[in-house]
């Protein structure tokens, strides 16, 4: 994952300017430690501070058509651009770049290229014969992007916030699936899908469809010149990844390379449901695995650092994002520079425990369109800002484009939890996997509870972290937190904690707008809160806050008293409940 900074159309051109534009490139370093690039043209400049897996010897950037006139910044892995490099016989390569494409695919089709883009990507690309750029981001925003605007008129893109938030009067998170184009001054949704519209599909599910186009997804996602893992936490959607992985990668020509033995990662407190199920899905592949271990205190030590590079105060964000941030840095360490990991399975298919209480398919199916379309603030954000502190690249086969297309257009009545049918959540995946013949996975863990990763890590985890944020922040600061913080106004005290480390660093009211608010309990939208009643009175992201799914639930709340100022979340809450016993949990699992 590489870092990009583009600055279009600045008042000030002078050697001052271009040192400024370097020094704030180099806040983006984390992201690309392996090169830094910069071209400037009049009054225009494209950064790029490069993490090298493809061609890392030639693949440097700016990238460039054959004159030069054609200049690109990209972020991001193009999984189709040997096909694409076919229909464009006529253009001469000086790389071996992936990324490279893109100024060819420029030059030959205009601005209506990006849609043949199989990957995950944000680029700014600049045409010096006009003077005109396009910025574009993929289609779920897998690749972070933001956008900015100086007051001298000057337009700014980022790979992270930290880069313009000091620069610019505005900004705004770059969406997921469009394009902004110069000559017409706005954006545009390039990214156009059925499922995107929300109607209701009726295609009959189809197993081996599921499986045959997930396979292909993650295989495609092998392309790499240096060495790779996957993250595993044991649960279904990353154990899958590592299956599909270990059955094929004799067959792929990173195995010529890097041998076909595959590393697997997992993380957790010690005695944690991930490490139990991780080892044993490891064991069971026949990987090398690597068990790391975080206690709550170092946790809680790297918060600040986790907030500023994930750049969120989004309770569940920074909750899943610690221990995945603490990984990485494992993970560096020894020479790993690409992962596989499992994001994007659980709103594709349901798979949340809350779920559960979906009262018919249209709604289950609107649900999960909102889901994958919000993902670019959630598991997006953390997988590539949590893996990218550290210089580590984060690949997502479940958000393969195809993918999604076919796993959204099977007819949301196969998606439902039907325990009368013995359907689970995320049973259409879990049964295309179901291979008696040569087993994916044991029984066991195919079948085994969702669990989200912040649970999944340890239990005693959320609960240290509640008792971190009661000892920072006072009743008294929670019942003024609505004049405090009147946009997205912290409803509890882990979320005011993380509130305050947040405007720290990002000052400005155009960075609180960039995160997401409203009513949540185990990951929902606001509009699922209303399936059941009992949830508006437990509102918390843990998988434990769906009362009645989770084998560890939450005890049931009782009535909101009005003179609480946090009686959810906080250690008083508890207390006052008799410290809810929970259940120890042998099937819970993490993305």
């Amino acid at each position: 994952m590489c870092g990009i900074l583009a600055v279009l159309g600045v008042a000030d051109v002078s050697l001052a300017k271009r040192s400024r534009i370097i020094e704030l490139s180099r806040r983006l370093r984390h992201r690309g430690p392996d090169w830094s690039g910069i071209h400037c043209y009049q009054d225009c400049y494209l950064a790029h501070q490069r993490l090298a897996i493809v061609d890392p010897t030639s693949g440097d950037q700016p990238l460039y058509n054959e004159d030069k006139s054609i200049v690109v910044t990209v972020n991001g892995e193009i999984y189709n651009h040997e096909e694409l490099k076919a229909k464009l016989k006529s253009h001469q390569f000086q790389t071996g770049s992936d990324c490279e494409v893109i100024a060819h695919l420029y030059e030959e089709y205009g601005e209506e290229f990006v849609d043949m883009l199989d990957g995950m990507f944000a680029f700014v690309l600049l045409d010096t014969r006009d003077k005109s750029f396009i910025a574009a981001r993929d289609a779920i925003g897998i690749c972070p992007l933001y956008m900015g605007w100086g007051l001298d008129g000057s337009v700014w893109f980022s790979s992270e916030m930290k880069a313009l938030s000091d620069d610019c009067e505005r900004f705004i998170s770059f969406p997921p699936g469009h394009l902004y184009s110069s000559k017409t001054g706005g954006l545009r949704r390039w990214y156009n899908p059925p499922w995107f519209s929300e109607s209701i599909p009726s295609t009959s599910y189809d197993p081996l469809h599921i499986r045959q186009s997930f396979e292909k997804a993650v295989i495609k996602r092998l392309m790499t010149d240096v060495p790779f893992g996957v993250l595993l936490s044991g649960g279904l959607d990353s154990s899958l990844v590592a299956s599909v992985v270990s059955r094929h990668l004799a067959e792929t020509k990173v195995a010529e390379q890097w041998g076909n033995k595959l590393h697997t990662f997992c993380i957790g407190l010690k005695g944690s449901p991930d490490l139990r199920a991780a080892k044993e899905v490891a064991d069971y592949l026949g990987t090398v695995h690597h068990e790391l271990h975080f206690t709550v205190q170092e946790g809680i030590d790297a918060l600040e650092e986790v907030i500023y590079h994930i750049e969120t105060y989004d309770v569940t964000t920074i909750r899943a994002s610690t221990p995945m941030f603490l990984m990485s840095r494992k993970i560096k360490s020894l020479g790993v520079k690409m992962v596989l990991s499992g994001e994007g399975s659980d709103e594709i298919f349901g798979g949340y425990l809350y779920f559960h209480k979906a009262p018919n398919k249209k709604e289950f199916h609107e649900e999960t369109c909102r889901k994958i379309k919000s993902l670019h603030l959630y598991d997006c954000l953390r997988a590539n800002k949590a893996t990218s502190a550290w210089g580590v690249e984060a690949r997502v086969p479940f958000l393969d484009k195809n993918f999604i297309n076919v796993a959204m257009d099977i007819d949301p009545e196969w998606k439902m939890i039907r325990r009368d049918l013995g359907r689970i959540e995320k049973w259409v995946l879990r049964n295309a996997f179901d291979d008696e013949e040569k087993p994916y996975l044991p029984k066991h863990i195919l079948y085994r509870q969702k669990e989200q990763f912040s649970d999944g890590v340890g239990y005693s985890w959320i609960d240290g972290l509640k008792d971190h944020a009661n000892e920072h922040i006072s009743d008294s600061m929670m019942m003024n937190a609505s004049f405090v913080y009147p946009e997205n106004t912290p409803a509890t005290k882990e979320a005011y904690y993380y509130r305050t480390v947040f405007e720290k660093f990002f000052p400005k009211n155009a960075a609180r707008l960039t995160v997401p608010g409203g009513p949540s309990v185990a990951c929902s939208t606001a509009k699922a809160v209303e399936w059941d009643a009992a949830w508006s009175k437990n509102l918390d992201p843990s998988g434990r806050a769906a009362l009645g799914v989770h084998d560890a639930a939450y005890d049931d709340p009782p009535e909101k008293s009005p003179a609480s100022a946090n009686p959810v979340s906080d250690s008083g809450f508890r207390q006052a409940l008799g410290e809810s016993v929970l259940k120890t949990v042998d099937s819970a699992t993490a993305v």
